[in-house]
């Protein structure tokens, strides 16, 4: 019994992919090919999917351009860079790290850093500064009968 329900549960979390049978290729290399491009392209209208698993019509129109420019002979790189053209950057999962995308891939360590140098000042002042004085005696006494009780 244990066995059919994890057998199931793996089943489940596998991703599905929205990819038709009419899209897929005779070839199994270049199919192959083409769902690594797919695995690398955002939908425009689901944005957090990739083409292979967005149902949307535009990603289904995207699978089918990524076959048609394979069949063309194109190399991956190729393929990825006319979608960039057409769609923008925007449909990249991974940018390039280059020109603006740089501010993007720097601003979380940069801030991380910056914050920590930051919490170490702060921690580090604390520790500097004490009581200006010492307790008068009543003070101490007050505080001996406190910590007594």
């Amino acid at each position: 019994m244990f066995k059919r329900l994890a057998l199931i549960a793996v089943l489940l979390a596998t991703p599905v992919f929205a990819v038709e049978p009419d899209e897929v290729l005779s070839d199994p290399a270049l199919e192959a090919r083409a769902r690594e491009i797919g695995q690398n392209l955002r939908c425009p209208v689901c944005q957090g999917e990739n083409i292979d698993e967005s149902h949307a019509e535009v990603a289904r129109d995207l699978r089918l351009l990524v076959r048609e420019r394979l069949l063309a002979g194109d190399e991956n790189w190729q393929v990825m860079a006319y979608v960039t053209d057409r769609y923008g950057e925007y449909v990249l999962f991974e940018p390039e790290a280059k020109g603006a995308n740089l501010i993007l891939y720097w601003l979380g360590p940069v801030a991380l850093l910056l914050s920590g140098i930051g919490a170490f000042a702060f921690i580090r002042s604390r520790r500097r500064t004490g009581p200006d004085r010492a307790f008068t005696a009543e003070e101490q006494a007050r505080l001996d009968e406190i910590l007594k009780e």
